[in-house]
């Protein structure tokens, strides 16, 4: 049954994948069709407030340097609102403003798209900071981060163009993707029973006649675009676990797609932009191949129990139940935590910390590869980026110079490509050891064996990949860890994009170079199988003596 369940979800996205990839293509194309007609009445009047009326493409200077001054503005906005709340309106529970340091870390944790919360949505955030802070930074940074993915795309598939404007695709990304269809989403859920309300807290009387606070507010409408735009960040400290988030297994389906479909879609969409559909194909056959990989692993091990417990001959027939709702079980808890991995999402139906070690791995190696879907377009780019890498290694043992879409694969690509690929451990594994080294950061440990070196690598490899899940047995809200989790977002968020956007444009100025016997085919399954190779080559090299000084180590300890 528990099979069933994941083969009928996987098998609804991949239905899904060509007319959602085809209905991307169309907003992004900048080619007359029929989105044109929904929307250009409502884009018009925002381009002219905006002055952006002849909408010329940029450099990729340019689109990078406006997509870092919006996200600064965004962040000191936020920031400001954050210390504030206190005096501002929509407040009903009295919350009093953020600590500094928290601040600090929760603007560049939404900004960022990663959403790592140090604190409890219910006791932490008025309702107007969850509202114009908190959702507000949900859809602009989804649209940021699609909005570099399609000018990265531009820039490996155009002949002699600009890789786009960055306000004309930001618009786009919220008029004709993030704003309709998180709107349905969010009707759905409260059809099914999530919350969406402005009034205060409730004061209920128990059985026993005790008094009893339950917090609302407006969660559907947040719960829609955390899942749609990858974000994560729960209205309620426990997230999509809580029944008002989450409340039965058709919402948790709901929300499984929300955070998957727009990133399983892209690969269709980059094909298109190519005028090859068997390319992305490729890259969503290898992304998804990677992916079922890592699925089988936690579903196994969760199915399996906790060795210790069947040792002890406590009924397992359930597998591991500690820290999964009884609602999803072990099937649909395996399913959303790989998918909020995978797609860099952060949301969470149940416990990770509670995995068994092995389960474990999957959510961490998910996000120390960071590429098998990823959040929105942050997946794509950096599968394009090992799919480059893959193609200048296989040109490297035959002796020939590497090519990719008809473009030459050179030194100054593969410099930035390095950048990128290097910086992903460096801001993981060194501030792992740091924390590891000092009080600061061994404190916040609440399991001092290997489960708790696991405990700071998750935490540092979730900020990192923008994911913002965490083993929450940490005790993280702490200004050591406030400010060296928010340098790691900062780090993990912007120095690939701007990274892959120099690769974009250094590829867009390039003379194209036709096709010949003696290219190397990158649309067939090959390709495919030579992608996931260098993809599992690198993570391990670079990841592997983590995760067994962690996971494994702790799971041959409870063998």
């Amino acid at each position: 049954m528990g099979i069933l369940q994941i083969a009928v979800v996987l098998v609804i996205l991949v239905l899904l994948v060509k007319p959602v990839g085809t209905y991307l293509y169309d907003v992004f194309s900048n080619e007359a069709n029929r989105t044109d007609r929904w929307f250009s009445f409502i884009e018009r009047p925002i381009f002219n407030l905006i002055g952006l009326k002849k909408r010329n493409g940029m450099t990729w200077k340019t689109y990078a340097l406006s997509f870092i001054i919006t996200n600064i503005v965004l962040v000191a906005v936020s920031y400001l609102l954050l210390r504030v709340q206190k005096f501002l309106p929509l407040n009903p529970n009295g919350i009093e403003r953020m600590e500094e340091t928290l601040t600090f870390n929760t603007v560049i944790s939404f900004m960022t798209n990663t959403n790592l919360q140090h604190y409890a949505g219910e006791s932490g955030l008025s309702y107007f900071s969850q509202m114009a802070v908190i959702t507000m930074m949900m859809f602009t940074s989804a649209a940021t981060g699609f909005s570099v993915a399609i000018a990265f795309i531009r820039g490996i598939t155009s002949k002699g163009e600009t890789i786009g404007n960055f306000f004309e695709d930001f618009v786009k990304a919220h008029t004709r993707i993030f704003f309709p269809i998180a709107f349905l989403i969010a009707m759905l859920l409260v059809a099914l029973q999530v919350p969406q309300t402005l009034q205060p807290t409730l004061t209920v009387t128990g059985v026993e006649g005790a008094g009893q606070q339950i917090a609302i507010g407006p969660v559907a409408s947040l719960e829609s675009i955390k899942h749609l735009g990858t974000n994560g960040g729960g209205f309620f400290g426990v997230n999509s676990a809580h029944p008002f988030e989450n409340p039965n297994a058709l919402t948790n389906v709901i929300e499984i797609l929300s955070m998957w479909v727009l990133s399983a879609a892209l690969p269709y969409t980059y094909g298109l932009f190519a005028k090859n559909r068997r390319q992305g194909w490729v890259i969503f056959s290898a992304m998804m191949l990677l992916f079922l990989m890592f699925l089988s692993l936690v579903f196994v091990s969760e199915s399996n129990g906790n060795p210790i417990m069947n040792r002890l001959g406590i009924d397992a027939s359930q597998g591991s139940m500690e820290g999964k709702e009884v609602r999803f079980g072990v099937a649909q808890s395996a399913l959303f935590t790989a998918v909020t991995t995978a797609a860099t999402t952060g949301s969470v139906n149940n416990m990770h910390d509670t995995l068994t070690p092995l389960g474990g791995i999957t959510p961490l190696a998910l996000m120390m590869l960071n590429c098998v879907f990823g959040g929105k377009g942050v997946g794509l780019v950096n599968m394009l980026m090992y799919a480059i890498l893959a193609v200048f290694l296989a040109g490297l043992m035959v002796g020939r110079t590497p090519e990719f879409l008809g473009r030459k694969i050179e030194a100054r690509e593969m410099k930035l490509i390095a950048v990128a690929i290097l910086a992903h451990p460096f801001i993981i594994l060194v501030p792992t050891a740091l924390a590891l080294a000092t009080e600061f950061g061994k404190t916040a440990i609440t399991n001092p064996s290997f489960h708790g070196i696991s405990q700071v690598l998750y935490e540092y490899t979730s900020s990192a990949a923008n994911n913002g899940s965490g083993f929450e047995g940490l005790g993280d809200n702490t200004p050591f860890w406030n400010i060296t989790t928010g340098l790691v977002m900062l780090f993990g968020r912007y120095v690939s994009m701007v990274a892959m956007l120099a690769v974009a444009g250094s590829l867009v100025r390039k003379q194209w170079v036709p096709e010949t016997v003696g290219t190397f085919r990158t649309d067939n399954r090959l390709f495919a199988g030579i992608l996931v190779g260098t993809v599992l080559i690198i993570g391990a090299l670079t990841f592997l003596p983590g995760i067994a000084l962690g996971p494994i180590a702790e799971h041959l300890t409870i063998r």
